[in-house]
């Protein structure tokens, strides 16, 4: 029997990553197609995912999968390993929309995700598909699958959250409500749909064993309450939050219960054998009540679990560090960002430099490892902010860091501040990665794109050959590990702009 919906996840891991993406990345399960799946299935609805990412299909391959099956509706969701990865992971998306449509002009063919809540006229307009969803997305699917099942040619003014073309102009529905009951409506990824031997973990999640699958990501809360101006997390959720007439200057911040949780760490644990496992929330460790209860239901299970998450510098309390070891996560990722005050602020950062080493300090007294992720080419940053970044990274010798170039990410309120100060952006949507061959930064107000980026491939290469830091590698996760970071700066990163 063919299904309602085909759910696409795009893949481009080559052009994002060059050689990184063969052994190096992580190969992560599409979270949000996971959980449309289960929604979609709640209300009636048959569903299949093609995860052209974990299968490495071309566009092609994907398309003539997608199409063998003869779905109602086909949807690409374009989502990533983080809300930035939204942007990159267009080129995958615009590429399998082109092929299925080559093959199948009358498919009916929605697009959604992140970048495309950012931008969904341009989106409909520069893509080969036939409607876009400007919201999350949830209840545009449902509402089209009833369409398509009553009519060939339903009413699409009756969509919520959809956009489309009328006579060749883009109408845009009203926004769908954001999704209230996680653990009703939402209740968790369908796993029985994805190729679940594909997926593998990041190479730092597993120092010390480097035994990378299985591996699962999944969500315990949607959104962030916070307000970082390089963040596009909320694109997605904004038009929801004033459909349910919430005030939209506050960021929406969505719970699945502890129970809800635990029943899919079970689920994963013991049907999957899964225990390298990401909670993939942009702010996990923030609300004590929802992190002690996710703590305490693992520990009174007994697994041997090895999980990250993320955590921001004010947000780790004292009485949450032992119960997130006794529970298995042994890392946690600090948006640590950049060493100057000044640098911070701009952006909406409001910690100062003494509290990122007392909360490191606190982190690696309870045994837990932390992967610092520092940002290069912040509007307010000159080479002397950078190169202190940089300082502060080697002083803190975090197990693992992530250096990032600053991109004005679709979404963002970056990106508006970008387009008002015509300051140069990628002519293509790779050019978003940090790992592409085009990878484009910001400009700062001090300094070129092409001087972010050198920097920031510089910053990567001194950190990961500091002696110090491989001392520490040697003695906390063995010779294999330090090896394999060897092998790991080994790689030397294609720049077309890094001399401009």
């Amino acid at each position: 029997m063919n299904p309602d919906l085909v759910l696409v996840n795009p893949g481009s891991r080559t052009k994002i990553y060059q050689s990184l993406g063969a052994r190096l990345t992580a190969v992560e399960n599409p979270v949000w197609a996971g959980l449309i799946a289960t929604f979609v299935r709640h209300k009636g609805f048959t569903v299949e995912i093609v995860d052209a990412e974990a299968d490495e299909l071309t566009p092609e391959q994907a398309a003539e999968r997608v199409t063998a099956l003869d779905p109602r509706l086909v949807a690409i969701v374009v989502y990533g390993h983080q809300p930035s990865a939204s942007t990159q992971n267009m080129t995958g998306a615009s590429a399998i929309a082109s092929a299925i449509k080559h093959l199948d002009a009358d498919i009916p063919l929605l697009m959604l995700g992140g970048h495309v809540a950012a931008l969904p006229e341009r989106t409909l307009d520069e893509e080969a598909v036939d409607y876009v969803a400007r919201d999350e997305g949830l209840y545009t699917i449902v509402d089209l699958l009833h369409g398509f099942r009553d009519s060939a040619y339903p009413d699409l003014t009756k969509i919520r959250g959809l956009v489309y073309r009328d006579h060749g102009r883009a109408v845009s529905n009203p926004a769908a409500p954001l999704v209230k009951d996680l653990d009703t409506d939402m209740s968790g990824v369908a796993w029985d749909l994805l190729p679940m031997q594909r997926y593998r973990a990041h190479n730092w999640h597993c120092f010390g064993h480097l035994q990378r699958e299985p591996y699962a990501a999944i969500y315990t809360t949607l959104g962030c309450p916070y307000h970082c101006s390089f963040c596009c997390i909320q694109a997605p959720f904004k038009g929801g939050e004033h459909a349910l007439g919430l005030n939209t200057d506050v960021n929406s911040y969505r719970f699945w219960s502890p129970k809800r949780v635990i029943d899919e760490i079970d689920l994963l644990v013991n049907k999957y054998g899964v225990r390298n496992i990401k909670f993939a929330d942009e702010m996990f460790v923030l609300n004590v009540r929802h992190v002690l209860g996710i703590c305490d239901l693992i520990i009174d299970r007994g697994y041997d679990l090895n999980i990250w998450a993320y955590a921001r510098v004010d947000t780790v309390k004292d009485n949450m560090l032992d119960k997130l070891k006794r529970a298995g996560f042994n890392w946690l990722a600090l948006g640590i960002e950049a060493a100057d005050d000044k640098v911070l602020t701009d952006v909406d950062k409001r910690y100062n430099v003494d509290e990122v080493y007392e909360t490191v300090r606190k982190i690696k007294d309870a045994g837990i490892n932390i992967i610092g992720n520092f940002i290069f080419g912040l509007p307010e940053d000159t080479a002397e902010t950078m190169r202190r970044t940089l300082d502060l990274a080697l002083d803190l010798n975090c197990e693992f860091a992530n250096f990032y170039s600053a991109m004005a990410y679709p979404g963002s309120p970056l990106y508006e501040q970008a387009l008002r100060q015509r300051w140069q952006l990628p002519d293509t949507w790779s050019g978003y990665s940090q790992h592409a061959v085009n990878t484009l930064p910001l400009p700062t107000r001090h300094l070129s794109a092409g001087e972010v980026l050198r920097f920031r491939d510089h910053a990567f290469n001194v950190y990961f050959t500091h002696e110090p830091y491989l001392d520490m590698i040697r003695r906390k996760f063995g010779e294999e590990t330090v090896a394999h970071i060897r092998e790991m700066t080994s790689h030397r990163l294609e720049r077309k702009y890094a001399a401009v």
